[in-house]
């Protein structure tokens, strides 16, 4: 027993140790971290607990039937953040360049499904090759368990996917049927054919950076939500973020001891919001301003800037916001501003992190591009998110909120439980200019003098119809609120919605806009 438990050890160091250190120097010359390394990262130190540590294919052909490494290109298991279990999977590079094959495969199948069973975060730490193509179609198979799992696991736990070498071809999927995906500039690449194909089949000639890299999927095509310099940075804000996550769908997130006063005062925000409705100012300041502690995390930062998605606490309890950004094109919603917003909603709703929404919108972005690309389709995408939604559902309106935008928006009619406005509120069809246009278009042509004309028409139109406390006088707001009084609101309405249970109709699922 003992010379079979030394022979164990011997074994177990070997794996540890990798392949070979010239392998894992060729790693570190790129500017990247072992798969081992990664993991020690993410996860609370002496945690993790590995699965099928000691796993080797059985393929033979092209000379693999002599190349049958421990571990056969990927670490699983199980391990603790901030002492909360997590499930990981991690590709070795150093193996087979971390490509697919049939015991890789069948290994993250494993520990998707202890995951899925245990009912907590899984968390993939991807740098491969794609498929074996050594194996053929059997590491094909492969990926589709993969995609079947994340489909199945999909609002039941949080799957997170970070993105730390090349992804390409199939292998590209797994990652965007997840949760959130993080990126590392430089060493991080996501695409379905690479530069050598696009050159063959268009001629244009790109770099894998610039065909998908980091920046262009935190900026352009919206795939990554998170873009970070290095490694140990990015690993680290994923650790942040699974704070603000609970384990599965039937879990609140995790609560936290609240420090700043639930009754602040918020007096700064009187001056912060200009009550000229033309003049921009950040949005990120009001929510710094009115959060715990002014700490908070924007998913998408740098994709569809002009709306805002943020992950926070409020009173110590984990809170969604959604908000029009000013500061961008006027904070109008376009067809990336609502898929955004719509995929937010619904990721909140699958974890029971109630959403509040704060409104300064101008409308729907006009435009031939947005109505031949779809802005009734997409927009309609984020009215069914909302529509959709059992969480608490809080909505203020800070100035404008005009016509299809404001309903949009998580407004009363449409489900939201509370909804408040500061006095500065303009809610309307649309602005008084263009409205007094329309309806008095006559009475303007044939006036001798139809500039002063039009200055007081649009006066009475904003008097009869816009004035602040139009909407609360017809039900459709619930309280004019100080701005100071903000947080100490927000706060109070979210501690009574705790409680809240609403069902949906009996139904096999629904059929959202696509």
């Amino acid at each position: 027993m003992r010379s079979q438990v030394e022979e164990l050890a011997t074994l177990r160091r070997q794996v540890l140790a990798g392949p070979s250190e010239k392998a894992t120097a060729a790693q570190h010359a790129k500017g990247k971290l072992t798969a081992r390394e990664r993991i020690d990262l993410l996860l609370d130190a002496g945690s993790f607990h590995e699965v099928e540590q000691l796993r080797r294919h059985r393929a033979t052909g092209f000379g693999l039937e002599t190349r049958k490494p421990h571990t056969d290109g990927v670490i699983t298991g199980w391990g603790t953040v901030e002492g909360r279990t997590v499930f990981v999977y991690a590709h070795d590079f150093r193996i087979f360049g971390g490509a697919l094959g049939e015991a890789h495969a069948t290994k993250i199948h494993k520990i998707m499904d202890m995951a899925l069973a245990a009912g907590a975060p899984l968390i993939s730490l991807n740098d491969g090759a794609g498929a074996r193509i050594q194996e053929g179609v059997t590491a094909l198979a492969g990926y589709g368990g993969i995609f079947k799992r994340n489909t199945k696991a999909s609002g039941v736990i949080p799957q997170i996917s970070v993105m730390l070498g090349p992804c390409a071809g199939g292998a590209a999927y797994s990652p965007a049927l997840t949760d959130f995906v993080f990126m590392v500039r430089d060493t991080s690449q996501m695409f379905i054919t690479g530069p050598d194909v696009v050159k063959a089949v268009t001629g244009e000639e790109i770099t894998h950076n610039g065909l998908g890299g980091a920046d262009v999927h935190a900026e352009t095509s919206g795939v990554c939500h998170f873009a970070y310099d290095d490694e140990p940075t990015c690993l680290n804000e994923v650790r942040y973020l699974l704070s603000l996550l609970p384990q599965n769908n039937r879990e609140t997130p995790p609560a936290a001891p609240c420090h700043d006063p639930h009754d602040r005062r918020c007096d700064t925000l009187t001056d912060l919001v200009p009550a000229d409705g033309n003049q921009p100012y950040d949005m990120s300041d009001v929510i710094e301003e009115i959060v715990d502690d002014g700490e908070y995390i924007e998913i998408h930062e740098r994709w569809a800037p002009n709306i805002i998605c943020a992950l926070t606490r409020l009173g110590g309890q984990v809170v969604g916001i959604v908000a029009n950004q000013p500061r961008v094109l006027a904070g109008v919603l376009d067809i990336h501003a609502s898929e955004k917003a719509a995929r937010f909603v619904q990721m909140c709703d699958a974890f029971s992190i109630p959403i509040i929404t704060l409104l300064d919108v101008p409308g729907f972005l006009p435009g031939v591009d947005q109505e031949h690309g779809g802005i009734i389709r997409h927009g309609a995408k984020l009215l069914y998110a909302y529509c959709n939604a059992t969480v608490p559902r809080i909505s203020l309106v800070l100035r404008k909120a005009y016509g299809g935008a404001y309903i949009v928006m998580d407004s009363h009619t449409i489900g939201a439980d509370l909804t408040y406005a500061w006095p500065t509120n303009e809610i309307a069809v649309m602005g008084a200019e263009g409205a007094a246009n329309i309806i008095f278009r006559r009475h303007i042509t044939e006036a001798h003098d139809p500039d002063t004309t039009r200055t007081e028409l649009v006066k009475q139109y904003k008097t009869e119809l816009m004035h602040p406390y139009y909407a609360a006088e017809r039900g459709l707001i619930d309280d004019v609120i100080d701005p100071a009084h903000t947080r100490q609101t927000l706060i109070d309405s979210l501690v009574m919605l705790r409680t809240k249970h609403a069902d949906h109709p009996t139904r096999k699922h629904g059929n959202p806009p696509q």
